[in-house]
């Protein structure tokens, strides 16, 4: 169990932290809220006391005999901020002690991850941007918000990430080589993009055959690369993890429609990662009409391959860029797992090959995943634990394939 800080500022985002609240608690971590004085203005004290368990206050007077203001900030393995106003981004970079949260935020020695929300133009404001370059340069960790609806009519960049992505966030800090790539951002200015999901390949005009890729490896990478700074695309076919609202989405169906947005993106990505799962076959014709019972007679349908995703973008590479390819196999032991991986490896020509055993449709829809991480000269790296930590741990690998280069 992890002690977290939960601080929440005053804008109207305040409801969602409520959830994130939530999501922290059901996981079993102890988390104690600190909200700004304006913050109560949203959501009261009373609401975040008891879906806590924990008293809550917002100034360092309250229980002055336990010195909150420093126990707090000192005692934590977690400070989460979200949502972080423009107001409360700009005390913290200018050091200000002004309430209980900022005092947190001033002794606190562990991860501090901050989710901004607020109006486009504050959020694009000259004097946010420098703020937030100050934060991130003493190591705060600082998500860039979403785009897409805000208080009111308008829409634009500054809505709050979802709570979802960003309780696996924050606690994917937690682990510090994770956290130290966060603040690190090692992947700035990297143009990333990255497939995730299972495609569909139509039978008839309403059925199809697919596979039970959830796209939760996909997104979750996704997630890590826009923490260490990248400017992330996804193609996605059929998922049903949610998409990082920072991303680009790029939607596809078919293994066809996959190699199309996929080559297309090649053409402006440094990094490459093939996390769908595409069909390797499709039926050789797709009927017009919807396909009907004839008697006890069954079904024969004649399938023809697909196009092969990962060794077309191999072929047509450009310079430097880092191709990752994923290997879901069947295998009796992991001598033959490995067997399998390194044949593919040779056969596709990537740079990395993230492989794992889905025997019995393992790691499907599973929060967690089990992989080798291997090159042309062996394993890389290895290791089960959850899609998050995984994610972080191939793009450990890309960087170092990047700085080889």
């Amino acid at each position: 169990m992890s002690r977290i800080v939960l601080g929440v500022a005053g804008g109207i985002a305040a409801y969602k932290a409520c959830l994130l609240l939530r999501l922290f608690t059901e996981a079993g971590h102890h988390v104690t809220v600190v909200p700004t004085p304006s913050a109560l203005n949203f959501v009261g004290e009373a609401t975040w006391a008891a879906l806590s368990g924990n008293p809550v206050h917002t100034q360092v007077w309250s229980d002055a005999d336990q010195v909150p203001h420093v126990r707090l900030g000192r005692e934590a393995d977690l400070v989460v901020v979200a949502p972080a106003t423009a107001d409360l981004m700009a005390r913290a970079a200018s050091g200000r002690a002004d309430d209980l949260l900022t005092n947190v935020l001033l002794t606190a020695h562990c991860p501090v991850l901050m989710a901004p929300a607020m109006h486009t133009e504050m959020w694009q404001h000259p004097a946010t941007v420098a703020n937030v370059a100050t934060l991130r340069e003493r190591g705060v960790v600082v998500l860039d918000p979403d785009s897409g609806r805000l208080t009111g009519a308008d829409t634009g960049p500054g809505r709050l990430p979802e709570p979802e992505q960003i309780e696996a966030v924050a606690l994917s800090l937690l682990h510090e080589r994770v956290a130290a790539s966060a603040r690190e951002r090692d992947l700035v200015g990297v143009r990333l993009t990255v497939s995730a999901g299972g495609t569909h390949e139509a039978l008839d005009p309403v059925r199809f055959i697919g596979n039970s890729s959830s796209g939760r490896m996909g997104m979750a990478i996704a997630r890590a690369a826009l923490l260490r700074g990248a400017q992330v695309r996804v193609v996605a076919a059929a998922i049903t993890a949610p998409v990082p609202g920072a991303a680009e989405l790029v939607r596809v169906v078919s293994t066809g429609d996959l190699a199309e947005a996929m080559a297309a993106a090649a053409s402006d990505s440094d990094v490459l990662i093939m996390a769908a799962a595409p069909a390797d076959f499709t039926p050789e014709r797709r009927s017009d009409g919807k396909l009907k019972k004839s008697g006890d007679e069954g079904l024969t349908v004649r399938f023809v391959q697909t196009t092969d995703v990962l060794k077309s973008l191999v072929a047509g590479r450009c310079d430097g860029q880092v191709i990752v390819g994923f290997a879901a196999e069947t295998a009796a032991d992991p001598e033959q797992l490995m067997e399998l991986g390194r044949a593919k490896l040779a056969r596709k020509g990537c740079d990395l090959l993230v492989l794992n055993d889905v025997s019995g449709g393992a790691v499907f829809g599973s929060a967690d995943n089990a992989v080798t991480i291997i090159d042309r000269g062996g394993v890389v790296d290895s290791l089960a634990a959850d899609k998050n930590l995984v994610a972080h741990r191939i793009l450990d690998a890309v960087v170092n394939v990047r700085k080889s280069h």
